[in-house]
């Protein structure tokens, strides 16, 4: 397992890996946002936080890159770099998934205060 995991390290870059799953978990963040606020009557004012939630997402995935690409270029050993990229890919997927579960209280404070 640990030589399959390094061969497709080899192969492609610890940062354009990095770089793929944050094109994946912003399509999720993206989606489940849209469905969340749709679902629990979402109004224009809630719409509008969704934008600003994305592209909050957006400046955050920028660092995460160019961490990424410094990294790359630091000369850790492969096995350094697997360690902190299964962390940070596990740290970016779970704030993918509850950052957009996040709206469900918003929404119904929103709904509670605003009707």
């Amino acid at each position: 397992m640990a030589t399959a995991i390094g061969n497709r390290a080899q192969g492609r870059g610890f940062a354009k890996r990095i770089s793929s799953h944050l094109a994946a978990a912003l399509v999720v963040f993206c989606l489940a946002q849209i469905f969340i606020v749709a679902k629990m009557g979402g109004s224009l004012v809630l719409h509008l936080g969704i934008i600003v939630a994305i592209g909050g997402y957006g400046i955050a995935a920028r660092g995460l890159e160019r961490r990424w690409q410094m990294l790359e270029q630091g000369g850790l050993s492969q096995g350094g770099m697997a360690l902190r990229f299964r962390r940070d890919v596990l740290q970016l997927w779970g704030a993918s998934i509850l950052g957009a579960l996040l709206w469900i209280p918003v929404a119904i404070i929103f709904r509670f205060l605003f009707g």
